[in-house]
């Protein structure tokens, strides 16, 4: 992941050398090389996609002269992508969303015992059903939609007995029902100890005005207001990410087409879900950096 926008752009390599720097950690080395097991831990894990990400976009803007602000008119990123998000829009430095990042990862990491929580992705449910079945399951524990990723994509999280009643319920009404390998149940209610970590960590952290107005995961609405950006990332911890209806909200502000930055495609995906008209691009190759530009 990264290495052909590391081999092919210096502004690539100055991220990923900052990111290392900012850490104390030969992060580039475990994003490059592996192994996949530590790499998806999840205090490594976030900061490294953050790190591709912001490759990505310095490449865009040294290879071709490229202002985010001049082509876009907001940012958006899921769950841990709302820093990259962030700091493409230079509110916070690439060093400040490593920090944050790593603190964030293993805040969240430390916030449920192992094996206590789960997450499921549920096809084929609407919202509202997703809640009727998480309401269902809690059974005086801890079981939400934690995301709500497109028209017939949620995911479910919390207490691990209360999921896999859901993924029972789910099924009979017509879900699929996938369990996510992740390391903790994120956006629930059991990351509320990771949520009073990342408040102290925000107070203090040098955010500026983003340059671009960022659409919220929590709101799913767009603001540049510094102070309104640190409360939402702090809720944004245990709160649902609403990126069903953050999509929208852009297509609703004529919005007609989205670029996806970093590792993967996955986002360029449900936004087609959620809208069809959208046209999408996914930039994360130094092929497709030079593909975006020539088109530009």
């Amino acid at each position: 992941m990264g290495k052909e926008l590391f081999d092919a752009y210096r502004a690539a390599r100055d991220v990923f050398n900052e990111v290392d720097e900012a850490l104390g950690q030969d992060l580039s080395r475990l994003i490059f090389e592996g192994p996949f097991e530590e790499l998806t831990l999840t205090e490594n894990a976030q900061p490294a996609l953050m790190a591709t990400s912001l490759a990505t976009v310095k490449a865009l803007q040294f290879t071709g002269d490229f202002r985010l602000a001049d082509h876009c008119v907001f940012v958006a990123g899921h769950s841990l992508g709302e820093y990259s998000a962030l700091a493409a829009a230079n509110g916070l430095s690439v060093s400040g969303a490593a920090t944050l990042l790593r603190t964030r990862g293993r805040a969240m990491q430390e916030a449920a015992p192992p094996g206590a929580g789960a997450m499921i992705v549920l096809l084929g449910l609407g919202l509202d059903e997703a809640r009727v079945v998480a309401d269902e399951a809690a059974n005086g524990g801890i079981c939400t939609v934690a995301n709500d990723n497109s028209p017939e994509q949620l995911v479910i999280s919390g207490d691990r007995a209360a999921v896999e009643w859901a993924a029972a319920i789910a099924g009979p009404r017509g879900a699929k029902c996938i369990p996510l390998p992740v390391s903790a149940p994120f956006h629930c209610a059991l990351m509320a100890p990771a949520a009073e970590v990342m408040k102290a960590a925000l107070a203090g952290a040098d955010i500026e005005e983003p340059d671009t107005p960022l659409v919220s995961n929590v709101s799913a609405h767009a603001t540049r207001d510094v102070d309104e950006i640190r409360g939402l990332l702090v809720e944004q911890v245990t709160a649902m990410v609403r990126w069903r209806e953050s999509v929208q909200f852009m297509r609703d502000q004529g919005v007609e087409g989205v670029v996806e930055v970093g590792a993967g495609k996955v986002l360029s995906g449900l936004a087609r879900r959620i809208d069809s008209r959208l046209e999408t691009t996914s930039i994360g190759t130094p092929r497709e950096v030079e593909a975006f530009l020539e088109v530009l």
